[in-house]
């Protein structure tokens, strides 16, 4: 599970083996080999890795679906009842009201940079 996280974290984050090797100082056949399921990083390296690659440990192992932090905050807020809701209802809007909507976000964003 290790193996097939880890290339999968690593190439969501747009990084190559050479690179991601660098980053945590180690080698490019280290990283390969971990990925390839050869050998298992230690305890340090997997914490360094799932940081690195804005991931968990949990992910990483296989505790965890969830591979970074923007996704458990959207599934969070795709999970609360009602917003789900109000989602529902948005396609039935009329056009005009949708954009009032996105002028009233706009202004809330404004808001909250100041």
């Amino acid at each position: 599970m290790l193996d097939h996280r880890l290339k999968v974290a690593r190439k969501a984050s747009k990084l190559t083996q050479e690179q991601l090797a660098a980053k945590v100082q180690t080698t490019k056949g280290t990283i390969s080999n971990y990925e390839n399921g050869y050998s298992t990083p230690s305890n340090e390296m997997l914490v360094l890795l799932a940081k690195i690659l804005n991931t968990s440990t949990d992910f990483l192992l296989g505790s965890s679906d969830i591979m970074n932090n923007d996704e458990k905050e959207f599934l969070e807020f795709a999970n609360n009842p009602s917003l789900q809701k109000w989602y529902k209802e948005l396609p039935k809007s009329k056009e005009e009201d949708l954009e009032k909507l996105r002028m009233m976000w706009e202004i809330i964003k404004t808001d909250q940079n100041k």
